[in-house]
């Protein structure tokens, strides 16, 4: 049996500031709109949590079962990888933790039972089944989409749209237009993390037929891609504060776009791939601090 530390690097516990900043903007907004349920908005971050520690799970097994967790990884070495964890072992734990985002769902779901129908609650159902599909089919099974470079959609609708808009209506019971704008930021911005560790592992995924973005346009033109990202998201979240304006307080985020640029100016002139690494840390928890300062801007001005 792998050692708990195993365990706990194989959930990738650098990812989570992300998965909860998507949570933490929506819960932001309904507070802004006076929907804000603690109970609700509790289960909402442990769903996320648990699907985040499966896709990271899951991430791990099938790079190892389809060769880009080989002896070219340029990355953090990997828990099947390594042989730190087992296949067999591995595969439970994607099963329990199959389990537990389904669990956890199902009680989220109980928890709105009487603001919303039963369509709507069978509508989040099948979204819930479709978010750990998702989670598990990246790079695992006979056709993984992140193969395919489907990545960046993925990860830009379940943690845009589906994160944000999704938790805000669980609270609201409806949504607002123009809630769109900021979970197209958290979306934008996640999307952005993963195009890092794209551009880190660009010749290892290369060699093993991954084509993500990266890949299929080139390291430069990825790094651009990059930067179109991240200003997509900070012009959705100004155009969301200027019309709901005011305040000045309300642009408390700003205090976070020195962080921001240091990360794309140290990502467009690093070289080598692999130096690329400290770069996803740092802007999932420059994401998380840009919506804290975000939703305290919002919310409490």
């Amino acid at each position: 049996m792998a050692a708990v530390s195993h365990w706990i690097k194989a959930f990738r516990l650098r990812t989570l500031p992300l998965a909860l900043s998507s949570i933490g903007m929506a819960g932001f907004l309904a507070y802004q709109h006076q929907a804000f349920h603690t109970s609700v908005f509790v289960w909402c971050v442990l769903t996320t949590l648990f699907l985040q520690i499966l896709s990271n799970l899951a991430n791990d097994y099938g790079d190892f079962m389809n060769g880009a967790d080989g002896a070219h990884r340029v990355g953090p070495a990997r828990a099947v990888q390594s042989g730190a964890i087992g296949i067999g072992e591995m595969k439970t734990a994607i099963v329990l933790f199959s389990v537990l985002s389904l669990v956890a769902g199902i009680t989220l779901l109980y928890q709105v039972r009487g603001l919303l129908s039963f369509n709507i609650l069978g509508g989040f159902l099948i979204v819930g089944l479709l978010a750990i599909a998702a989670a598990v089919t990246y790079t695992s099974g006979d056709k993984p989409y992140g193969y395919a470079g489907l990545g960046d959609i993925s990860v830009f609708i379940f943690f845009g749209f589906v994160a944000v808009c999704g938790t805000y209506f669980l609270q609201a019971g409806g949504i607002s237009m123009d809630v769109i704008l900021p979970a197209v930021t958290c979306g934008l911005l996640s999307t952005g993390v993963l195009n890092v560790n794209n551009l880190r592992d660009i010749d290892s995924d290369r060699l093993v037929g991954k084509k993500s973005i990266p890949v299929r346009i080139g390291s430069e033109k990825g790094k651009l891609y990059h930067l179109a990202l991240i200003s997509l998201a900070w012009i959705a979240a100004t155009v969301y504060a200027v019309l709901h304006m005011t305040s000045i307080f309300n642009f408390l985020y700003l205090l976070t776009l020195p962080l921001f640029v240091k990360h794309l100016l140290q990502v467009f002139k690093t070289k080598e791939p692999r130096l690329l690494d400290p770069y996803l840390k740092q802007l999932a928890l420059s994401t998380l601090l840009f919506v804290i300062t975000y939703g305290i801007g919002i919310s409490y001005f």
